[in-house]
């Protein structure tokens, strides 16, 4: 029986939506993970750690919503993937000031960024490469999970076609600083997200039901 108070009133939501324990555990295992790593080696690394802290936050919604299937768990994992990568380059100044660097190291080595560009103002040609880079791969991962949109109802699928949205316009504008990061990137612009919810929206019609 848990102690927590919090941990008990969920007890009942995870009877009736039938959730598995395994979501639950993963999102401690990032806990823990996060208190003693503060950088990855490899983006494969990297994708590790989003499956812990992550892709969990999904298959919790899909759960609670009753439409988790196996081919929609995997949608939602790109979608989470991407939103969680979103938000590391979003904060590399933050992260950095907090000692840590999501940016993996392999994809620093290849572009030439040392420790020091992290820091730079403005931010170096290298840099400015270095995040075009890893925005394209983030942008890639929501648009494969996309699809899952179409695969909800109601306020489930407005929500979720609200985070691709959120996550689309704020790579956009990263974009639209020249991938200059350093000192916090720009937030997107209410407008902006609006638009991009409307594209998603769109497009989920085109795509066939997960």
């Amino acid at each position: 029986m848990p102690h927590h108070q919090l941990v008990r009133r969920l007890g009942p939501t995870v009877g009736e939506c039938a959730i598995p324990v395994e979501p639950f555990r993963r999102l401690i295992a990032a806990n823990r993970q996060d208190q003693v790593v503060t950088t990855y080696a490899t983006f494969d690394d990297l994708l590790a750690y989003c499956e812990l802290s992550a892709n969990p936050v999904g298959h919790l919604v899909l759960h609670v919503v009753g439409r988790a299937t196996p081919v929609r768990l995997r949608l939602s994992d790109r979608i989470c993937t991407g939103l969680q990568l979103t938000e590391h380059w979003q904060d590399v100044s933050e992260d950095l000031a907090r000692g840590r660097v999501y940016i993996p190291q392999e994809d620093l080595e290849r572009f030439g960024c040392g420790s020091d560009d992290l820091g730079k103002r403005p931010a170096t040609h290298a840099f400015r490469a270095l995040m075009a880079f890893e925005v394209t791969r983030a942008r890639e991962l929501l648009h494969d999970g996309a699809p899952l949109v179409r695969a909800l109802r109601g306020h489930s699928r407005l929500a979720v076609a609200g985070f691709v949205a959120g996550g689309r316009a704020a790579l956009d504008a990263i974009e639209h600083a020249d991938y200059d990061v350093i000192g916090g990137a720009p937030p997107p612009s209410r407008g902006r997200q609006v638009l991009e919810l409307g594209k998603v929206l769109a497009e989920a019609r085109g795509w066939m039901t997960a």
